[in-house]
């Protein structure tokens, strides 16, 4: 009798382990994907902004034909931009982005110089679209920022990292 006594507790420590090692897995699973999923939003975003860039760029050319060095630049830190992002490249399309926002403050910035152009709805549309967008960006970037942080200490903490480590979970 005692010995179907320790196979009964011995049985139920093993399902005890093997529930907890799943649930272990699941949260892991989940934590990758929130991961995934927070820059999904970041990338949907970006690609709005990258469509709405020629078009303000198309719109500031009939009314800033001495700024075109300016009108240029946004366009070329836009392609490098998409480039980086075709490439899965974050840290060069971090940069490019950096260089890309940094041309448009300085296209907006000069606008003012014009008028004409900020009197032009259009160019009073994108411009507001734009300032939108990357006002999401910046939220979106806050929760792709905490999600990985989250994902990163899981897969380093005791019990987590046997878990992380048996099936490959790279850090993000």
């Amino acid at each position: 009798m005692k010995t179907e006594y320790w196979w009964a507790v011995l049985a139920a420590v093993l399902v005890m382990a093997l529930t907890y090692f799943i649930f272990l897995y699941n949260q892991l699973v989940s934590l990758k994907h929130s991961v995934s999923k927070a820059w999904a939003n970041i990338d949907v975003l970006i690609k709005q902004r990258h469509d709405e860039l020629p078009k303000l760029v198309d719109t500031c050319q009939r009314y800033m034909q001495h700024e075109q060095e300016t009108l240029e630049r946004v366009m070329l830190a836009r392609s490098a931009a998409q480039q980086a992002g075709q490439k899965d490249d974050v840290k060069s399309m971090g940069g490019a982005e950096n260089a890309m926002r940094a041309s448009l403050g300085q296209l907006f910035a000069l606008s003012e110089d014009y008028p004409e152009l900020q009197a032009d709805v259009t160019f009073q549309h994108l411009q507001s679209r734009i300032t939108a967008l990357e006002e999401m960006l910046a939220d979106r970037r806050e929760f792709y920022n905490e999600s990985v942080n989250i994902y990163n200490v899981r897969i380093e903490q005791f019990p987590d990292i046997v878990v992380a480590r048996l099936f490959r979970y790279p850090p993000a």
